[in-house]
């Protein structure tokens, strides 16, 4: 009997060892005279706390630009502690900004959308605080992070998401980068985390539509960089191709980078590099 009870004790610590090692990420290493501020909490909506990490340049003689990066997961788990690459955004004098937002077993569509537009609202709120150059704020995210990234980016002064932030200011997004995000969610309702997110308005097209990328782009809308794998198992290949065909019909810059044989984000290192400099090409001639 004591040693069935030895042998439990000893399982449940190597489960709880296992999981926790599985929950910790490594601390985002920032330079000096960057400044840390963890979990600020951007909006609280019904007793949920939307929280946001900031790494930004107080020193800074003139104001920063800045990425504000969103995680994936399809729209279902995912957590901004996950993000630590942003060492060639600090190398360019960018602050960051790395977002968590309302999962579905929270809250399913639109609220991970209503959370980002929040997320950008408080940044604009409070740039002069943070150091950051208002004309200068770039989106970024990858799977459904990318499509979040697009939809906060792609509607611009349109505050139909904007319920629980509110803004009269005129909201400028200096460009998007999209790393195989989804863009129409109409083809993909039969996808499982696709229609839970959607909820029961997944066979509603009005809604589906007003939450797709797709059919949020116009002549104003961001500049905006796509990178997708062409053997992606996941978000298919051709929701960028549409993307960027209507960007590029709208008169909208854009870049698309395709990744031979690439499958959902697990490039090479060679395709890592290549999409480094593609970005930073794009970016540079912005002027950001």
């Amino acid at each position: 009997m004591r040693q069935l009870l030895l042998f439990i004790i000893f399982s449940l610590i190597i489960i709880s060892n296992t999981f926790s090692q599985e929950n910790t990420f490594k601390p985002v290493n920032f330079p000096k005279g960057y400044k840390s501020q963890i979990d600020v909490i951007y909006t609280q909506v019904n007793g949920w706390n939307g929280r946001m990490d900031f790494y930004t340049n107080p020193t800074a003689k003139t104001p920063t630009p800045i990425i504000i990066n969103i995680h994936g997961g399809g729209w279902n788990h995912g957590e901004k502690e996950s993000q630590t690459g942003f060492g060639s955004w600090f190398k360019n004098g960018y602050a960051v900004a790395n977002v968590e937002y309302r999962l579905v077993d929270v809250t399913p569509a639109p609220a991970a959308i209503e959370d980002v537009r929040c997320a950008l609202i408080y940044i604009i709120k409070n740039a002069e605080a943070l150091n950051i150059d208002t004309n200068k704020i770039v989106i970024m995210g990858g799977s459904s992070g990318g499509h979040l990234a697009l939809m906060a980016g792609l509607l611009g002064n349109n505050k139909r998401f904007d319920t629980n932030c509110s803004y009269e200011g005129n909201i400028k997004i200096a460009a998007i980068i999209d790393k195989y995000g989804v863009t129409d969610l109409l083809p993909l309702t039969k996808w499982k985390s696709a229609k839970n997110w959607l909820g029961t308005n997944y066979n509603n097209q009005n809604f589906v539509e007003s939450v797709s990328p797709l059919y949020n782009i116009s002549k104003q809308s961001p500049p905006t960089f796509i990178v997708h794998g062409d053997a992606d198992p996941i978000v298919p290949y051709p929701q960028s191709v549409a993307l960027h065909e209507k960007l590029k019909a709208n008169g909208v810059k854009t870049e698309f980078l395709t990744i031979p044989e690439g499958v959902h984000g697990k490039f090479n290192e060679e395709q890592n590099e290549l999409l480094s400099k593609r970005v930073w090409d794009f970016l540079n001639n912005l002027g950001l």
